[in-house]
């Protein structure tokens, strides 16, 4: 079982999302794909605490606060784990991009996110992160597809 955070930084004036399209890291299995940003908890973080950390580390920015929109299971995801992921946004940020180490950043319009190279899954609930419910989602993949997926909104 794996925990971990998957975090949309919001820029409202431009309407656009920071993603970033992971090309650098070796043996990456999200190669080629363009991601919000996020990762696996670090001991005794809270969900919060591990997005506006991850924000941070691959993007340079500070975060002052992040709004949980989501929750999201996939089963056996990469094949070995289950993957449990808690969704956040966050509009409220400063300072300046960086070179991420997981690759580059860019900041898409939000309209044109799901034209992007995207796990199949994500096309799906990207557009939910931009309502005023919060979901609660179990997306099933098989050899890197998404085969089917559930969702309850609150």
């Amino acid at each position: 079982m794996k925990l971990a955070t998957l975090c949309y930084v919001i820029d409202k004036k431009t309407n656009s999302t920071l993603m970033l399209h992971r090309v650098k890291k070796e043996n990456d299995y999200h190669e080629g794909k363009w991601n919000g940003l996020g990762g696996k908890f670090e001991a005794g973080e809270s969900p919060e605490e591990c997005a506006i950390r991850e924000i941070e580390e691959e993007s340079g920015l500070k975060v002052r606060s992040v709004v949980m929109k989501g929750f999201i299971t996939f089963p056996m995801f990469d094949g070995k784990d289950d993957w449990y992921v808690f969704l956040f946004t966050s509009d409220e940020y400063e300072g300046k991009l960086i070179d991420s180490p997981e690759g580059n950043l860019a900041w898409i319009k939000n309209d044109k996110i799901t034209e992007l190279n995207l796990w199949d899954g994500d096309k799906i609930f990207i557009p939910w992160l931009y309502q005023e419910k919060f979901f609660s989602a179990k997306f099933n993949y098989a050899d890197g597809k998404n085969v089917s997926y559930e969702v309850n909104f609150y």
